[in-house]
């Protein structure tokens, strides 16, 4: 008797593919010329047989790095430094990336001046330390009757952040919320 549904009928599993390399190496390139960079190496346009030799001299992979030039440019290195060092970069650049942080601050169609002003306080202080402030207001079951009320709430809302920040998106309804982005003023530097 077979397990799982009927008529279906897994057979073996396939084997698992090795993760081909992301440039061409070595006997893969093409181009009957190429460019020629790298340490220990006269740059200049070679054929593809003289800049294998001189890689297979040296013990190291001729690893095609712009394969659109014209001639494709290759550098003789060792390809696993190569990769090493490619990730390398990618890794510092996601470090200097600066996050976008947004900070969520959500009002009643009836928020009262009290929770205003303290809601307000917040953003000012989310502005200042960089941060977006995406406002909205939430409509529960009929208050959606109140959307003008809404409306006007962010607009104030926006008004009073004036000086902090500026406003990226006005407000607009979606669904049962009627949202309001605001972002940090640039800093002069």
């Amino acid at each position: 008797m077979a397990l799982g549904r009927p008529g279906f009928n897994r057979g073996p599993r396939p084997p698992f593919k090795k993760k081909e390399a992301e440039h061409n190496i070595n006997e893969f390139i093409k181009a009957p010329q190429i460019r020629l960079v790298g340490d220990n190496v006269e740059q200049g346009v070679y054929s593809l047989s003289e800049a294998r030799a001189i890689a297979e001299e040296q013990e190291l992979d001729l690893v095609e790095i712009s394969p659109n030039a014209n001639p494709p440019v290759c550098k003789v290195i060792d390809y696993n430094k190569f990769i090493y060092e490619q990730k390398k970069k990618l890794k510092e650049i996601k470090a200097n990336a600066k996050q976008t942080i947004i900070k969520e601050i959500r009002f009643g169609p009836n928020t009262s001046e009290h929770d205003f002003q303290f809601k307000l306080k917040h953003a000012v202080s989310f502005l200042e330390a960089g941060e977006k402030v995406r406002a909205y207001v939430h409509f529960k079951g009929r208050a959606i009757v109140y959307k003008e009320q809404g409306e006007i709430l962010l607009l104030k809302f926006a008004q009073a952040l004036e000086e902090y920040g500026k406003v990226e998106q006005l407000p607009k309804l979606e669904g049962k919320r009627m949202f309001l982005i605001v972002g940090p003023k640039a800093t002069k530097k």
